[in-house]
């Protein structure tokens, strides 16, 4: 039964992450986001990691989420981002990264099914063990990611602001 839990868990969020990735209006797209982070904490539930599943709800589909949804809604991107969404979904740029992402999967498919150890294990990783690794020999890579994610959120800032003000000249030159 925890088998079949945890790849009805998988599917759902590939389908879920699809729908992110194919959805052409910013909020749809993040409430699909957050279906996938939940599916993906029910995966961590059921193969034994309630820590990580836990972290998973809170942190990710809770507060980076709920940000991700105010940043979206305090932009007010409306129809100009979705028009431009629309032009970047066609066969040609999407192609490439979809065969990836086909080659991906099946390699992560064939080290569960074929791997050493069972498809799933029974034991279950508590926050000390998290934490030993996280902050022992982990901790650079910790402190990496950190910094990563900081650029990135910059980086959407600026390129956001761009295209806001971008849309507020071509809005002004209308009215003209």
């Amino acid at each position: 039964m925890m088998t079949f839990l945890a790849y009805f868990f998988a599917v759902f969020s590939l389908l879920a992450a699809l729908c992110v990735v194919t959805s052409t209006h910013p909020v749809h797209a993040l409430l699909a986001m957050i279906v996938c982070l939940l599916c993906i904490a029910g995966v961590f539930f059921v193969v034994g990691a309630p820590f990580a599943g836990a972290l998973e709800i809170v942190v990710y589909a809770g507060a980076i989420m709920v940000l991700f949804v105010f940043v979206v809604m305090l932009l007010n991107l409306g129809r100009v981002i979705v028009e431009q969404e629309a032009r970047w979904f066609v066969i040609d740029i999407w192609l490439a990264p979809a065969i990836a992402a086909v080659l991906v999967f099946l390699a992560l498919a064939m080290g569960l099914l074929h791997g050493p150890d069972a498809p799933i294990a029974g034991t279950t990783v508590g926050a000390r063990e998290v934490g030993i690794l996280l902050y022992g020999p982990y901790m650079l890579l910790v402190e990496a990611a950190a910094l990563i994610l900081l650029a990135a959120l910059v980086a959407a800032y600026h390129l956001a602001k761009r295209d806001k003000d971008k849309a507020r000249d071509l809005a002004q030159e209308g009215r003209r």
